[in-house]
């Protein structure tokens, strides 16, 4: 088990960088708790995976050191800082057993008789491959393959830190859930520190207590997925967590009010106004916005409704700019119309960054 610091962290592969431009790993400098649930989420090409394989030994960073425990480890091969990954596609032994697969990495230490048997047991029942422990991997499913990775990586009771890349890309979507649950199970269980990178925001909302947003190279904003949901650091996480994304609009800031438009939007508290050459903007979610009446709210213009089973969405435009809202239960709008936003949730962002009030 680890407590993982990465200190003054950066990399890149263009020789003699001379702007952040130039990096893929814009510096960083982070600690993760040791028995941490977390996720490296982020779109293709963000630095998730350069980050996962420096912290795992497959990647020595340019610049800065990672630690574990307080032990520099950033020269260390990864056969030497006793972690485990999972990679996206299962690496299994097709002409192994179930129970050889997973008792694999104890053997390859040196560990033989009922130590090795009694730890396989006990993984193969977290995972529930008991029953398949007799079975060649050549005939499983890749969801049961997926389990045998997952269990190779677990059955070793001196791992510090289980890393997951993608682990669930080549499941079947309806088991993918059941995957996910058990990952979650597993992490109460063995108190480790796991680390899960993806791009699916509900795999990394559902699995991990802290999410690491990533964004160009940068971390954007590491907390709970309350806290990105309900107050993104950036820009960027409110479009890229939540379906529909964060609404942001154009705006200018004057005191307690944002206008957009010229359209006044009431704010919960007073902002100092921005220096001059600064892009403003406000958020606001769509589950914090309704569509109401005409005349009751920030004037708008319905464009269409989308009827999503639990819920329905309107599109519309404020000020020419659009917006998507949530529609209450029995309304019935269309044409003119208007939107009630919960002050205390309309966010300010100053050049993509949220902004405390004053």
């Amino acid at each position: 088990m680890a407590r993982i610091e990465l200190a003054d962290l950066a990399h890149h592969y263009r020789p003699n960088p001379a702007t952040d431009a130039d990096y893929a790993l814009k510096p960083m400098h982070h600690v993760w708790d040791q028995g941490g649930a977390y996720a490296l989420l982020g779109p293709s090409g963000c630095g998730k995976t350069t980050l996962l394989n420096i912290i795992s030994g497959l990647l020595i960073p340019s610049r800065g050191r990672v630690l574990f425990d307080g032990k520099d480890v950033t020269h260390l091969p990864t056969e030497s800082r006793n972690i485990a990954q999972v990679f996206q596609f299962p690496v299994v032994y097709d002409t192994m057993t179930v129970y050889d697969n997973l008792a694999f990495p104890l053997r390859n230490r040196g560990l033989r008789g009922p130590a090795v048997d009694a730890r396989v047991r006990e993984i193969a029942a977290l995972l529930d491959l008991t029953p398949d422990l007799t079975r060649r991997g050549g005939g499983l499913t890749a969801d049961a393959k997926q389990k045998i990775s997952l269990g190779r990586g677990l059955v070793r009771p001196d791992v510090a830190a289980i890393l997951f890349d993608e682990p669930l890309t080549v499941i079947d979507p309806h088991l993918k859930w059941e995957l996910r649950s058990k990952l979650k199970a597993l992490h109460r269980a063995l108190d480790l520190t796991m680390i899960y990178v993806t791009h699916d925001q509900t795999e990394a909302l559902t699995f991990a207590d802290t999410v690491v947003v990533m964004h160009d190279g940068r971390v954007v904003q590491m907390g709970r997925p309350d806290e990105l949901f309900e107050k993104p650091a950036h820009t960027f996480v409110g479009h890229f967590i939540g379906s529909p994304g964060m609404n942001v609009l154009p705006a200018e800031i004057d005191g307690a009010t944002a206008r957009v438009g010229g359209v006044g939007i009431p704010l919960a508290r007073g902002y100092t106004a921005p220096a001059a050459g600064i892009r403003t903007e406000i958020g606001v979610r769509p589950e914090f916005a309704r569509l109401a009446p005409a005349g009751t709210g920030v004037p708008v213009r319905v464009r269409r409704i989308e009827d999503l089973g639990r819920r329905r969405i309107a599109r519309v435009e404020l000020a020419g700019h659009p917006m998507a809202v949530t529609v209450p239960d029995g309304l019935s709008v269309s044409g003119e119309a208007s939107v009630l936003m919960e002050p205390a949730m309309v966010h300010v962002y100053a050049d993509g960054r949220l902004v405390e009030a004053a």
